[in-house]
């Protein structure tokens, strides 16, 4: 089955990172620089490529916003955690997140702090849509992504082979700035309003917490997990 990348950067990442993609589909009359660069990445890679009018582009995608590019790639290709557990130094777990958008971002942001892969789950939760591979900006084509039918399971797995588990929670015991993140670490995030179920808690070895200056008691999520693992990379790195 294939799956459908709308936008430049997830259409540009896919063709560098040579993933497998059947056909590029451009709007006529779509011009600049990075459709030149798609054009070109898909003659060198011998991918076809269509010039159809915005009407058609909007069909296939399911949406307007497509930035006049989309493709036709292979379905998402999953890790498996015993593909990424043996190497990694940080791992994120999604705990039912269900807004692509912030799917999407968060996949962005693991990849730029230099996680080593992100766990979603298979049900009650949203899988990777072409409104997560846009709002990802090319992300999930260097990302490993591990699909799991029951996260709690997951997260037995991992700590059986001696990762440390993190939950991202407002009633955290100890502040994200000031905690000892030991490696390997896994840092766990909840779902948009409901935070992290209650066994997924108690599968967590510390729960964390971001302090709140304002009169709004949260962060939306994908924000939370940059504030997060940005402080992780930057002790990682320092």
């Amino acid at each position: 089955m294939s799956r459908i990348l709308a936008g430049l950067n997830p259409v540009v990442e896919a063709l560098r990172a040579g993933s497998p993609v059947d056909r590029v589909h451009i709007a006529k009359g779509a011009g600049g620089p990075r459709i030149q660069e798609v054009v070109d990445l898909c003659r060198q890679a011998g991918i076809p490529v269509r010039f159809e009018d915005r009407a058609s582009l909007d069909r296939l995608a399911r949406t307007a916003v497509h930035q006049g590019v989309v493709a036709m790639a292979a379905e998402q290709r999953y890790a498996t955690l015993d593909d990424v557990a043996g190497k990694a130094k940080m791992v994120v777990v999604a705990d039912g997140v269900e807004d692509p958008h912030n799917l999407g971002a968060i996949a962005r942001t693991v990849h730029a702090a230099g996680v080593d892969a992100l766990v979603i789950p298979e049900r009650r939760a949203v899988g990777v849509t072409p409104v997560v591979s846009k709002a990802a900006a090319g992300a999930l084509e260097h990302l490993p992504l591990v699909r799991v039918g029951n996260i709690n399971r997951a997260l037995e797995t991992l700590k059986e082979k001696g990762f440390w588990i993190y939950g991202l929670d407002e009633r955290g015991t100890e502040t994200y700035d000031q905690v000892t993140y030991n490696p390997p670490t896994v840092l766990v995030i909840g779902a948009e309003g409901k935070g992290l179920h209650h066994q997924v808690k108690q599968h967590c070895d510390v729960l964390v917490r971001i302090p709140i200056a304002g009169a709004i008691a949260s962060l939306n999520v994908s924000v939370a997990a940059g504030v997060a693992l940005f402080e992780w990379r930057r002790r990682k790195t320092g």
